[in-house]
């Protein structure tokens, strides 16, 4: 059930409203079935492990738009992957897919920035050894009403990403 809320400062169309939901409402939730050893040097797919590098494999399970993070590990609530078409994950690698009235890059944007800050304030230490299923179920999100207006801001968020990085790339071949 969407609960609707105030717009935020910075939107594209004032006539979109926003709201609450709750993450497992929007996506399927699941964990792979391979483990690290699975991985092969240039296989034809690529294979999502508890980290921010991407592994390959012969194999996959997968064949959809999905976001990606680790369950487990020093990359918990910290890396993130998206990825649409075929792929494999690990068994402690926690996949969002099967979006359900949102647009799935824009959850990605939402999800990368507020997971971490769900991690920490669900832990009762300061680092986080693993997620359980109902730290995503029951994450609230802040969507808008419209797909269109998601798209929108996933564009920029992305065109943004993409400048950012070429300029990584800039200063990198400049040193």
């Amino acid at each position: 059930m969407l609960n609707i809320i105030d717009k935020p400062p910075l939107h594209f169309n004032s006539s979109v409203n926003y709201a609450h939901a709750y993450l497992g409402a929007l996506a399927d939730i699941s964990t792979g079935g391979k483990d690290t050893k699975d991985a092969v040097d240039s296989g034809k797919y690529p294979f999502y492990v508890r980290s921010d590098s991407v592994k390959s494999i012969n194999s996959f399970s997968k064949n959809t738009e999905a976001i990606l993070t680790s369950g487990d590990g020093v990359g918990v609530g910290k890396n993130y992957h998206y990825v649409n078409g075929r792929f494999d994950y690990h068994q402690r690698v926690y996949c969002l897919d099967n979006f359900k009235g949102v647009f799935g890059k824009y959850l990605y944007f939402l999800f990368c920035k507020n997971f971490y800050k769900r991690v920490i304030r669900l832990s009762a230490k300061n680092s986080v050894d693993s997620v359980r299923r109902d730290m995503l179920t029951e994450m609230d999100v802040f969507i808008p009403d419209s797909i269109d207006e998601q798209q929108k801001i996933a564009n920029f968020l992305t065109s943004v990403d993409t400048k950012i990085s070429h300029l990584t790339e800039k200063q990198r071949l400049l040193k």
